[in-house]
């Protein structure tokens, strides 16, 4: 089943020459895949009697054409490739005049909100979904991100309450703020990144301080966010 709904770029999306920013594309992505679990039954209002909830474990996004402030975009997502514990999410995003502007792919779990712990998708969940063979990118799985063993930028940052979402953890679009701040400044000003991974390890509470440490690997930028004592990563994100 592909579903689909129709976005208008405002103001505060916009970045560099009224182009629409990543983050804002990642919202939107975020929200439309919201709205078709809402519809199917198994959306945020939904918790309280499924006891369940979706968790994102990877992002991968290519932006082909940036859209600008007030054009109305023209949003598709379906899941696909759905097994007992994970499933994978596919979108497309069109212009005004049917151009394809962005493609990106997913990861999410699902997990028992009473025990804390993944949760089997069952033939239920998977038959409500109507999981399409169609897919954005040619490779079947996401890439892994490769650790770069030296960085050469660190930055420290303290989890606060605006970070935090439903699942008392920090929003996983804050990760890609975060991958910002730890940019060198002439690396920041090369923005908007049109390929963006972001894939995430360990979740982020609130009053936590976290590591964010930058280098420029294999052509790519990489930040990998780490807890304060660098000992675990909290996740890994990559632009170019």
């Amino acid at each position: 089943m592909i579903y689909t709904e129709k976005f208008k770029i405002p103001l505060k999306d916009i970045g560099k020459d009224n182009k629409i920013k990543n983050r804002a594309v990642l919202e939107i992505l975020e929200n439309i895949a919201c709205y078709h679990s809402d519809l199917v039954g198994y959306g945020v209002n939904n918790i309280k009697e499924t006891k369940v909830t979706w968790i994102l474990l990877d992002w991968k996004l290519k932006v082909i054409n940036r859209p600008t402030y007030g054009q109305v975009l023209t949003v598709n997502t379906w899941g696909k490739g759905m097994n007992k514990f994970f499933t994978y999410r596919d979108y497309e995003i069109y212009d005004n005049n049917n151009n394809l502007c962005a493609i990106a792919t997913s990861k999410w779990a699902l997990i028992d909100t009473e025990k804390g712990k993944m949760s089997r998708l069952t033939e239920n969940i998977i038959n409500a979904y109507k999981p399409e063979k169609k897919t954005v990118f040619e490779e079947n799985s996401l890439d892994k991100v490769k650790i770069p063993e030296e960085f050469s930028n660190t930055i420290k940052y303290e989890v606060i309450r605006k970070d935090i979402d439903i699942n008392k953890h920090m929003h996983n679009l804050y990760y890609l703020d975060l991958a910002y701040e730890a940019l060198p400044e002439e690396v920041y000003n090369q923005r908007p990144y049109d390929s963006v991974q972001i894939q995430y390890k360990k979740e982020i509470k609130y009053g936590e301080n976290v590591i964010c440490k930058y280098a420029y690997y294999n052509d790519y930028h990489v930040v990998a966010i780490y807890t304060e004592d660098e000992k675990n990563l909290h996740a890994i994100v990559k632009l170019k």
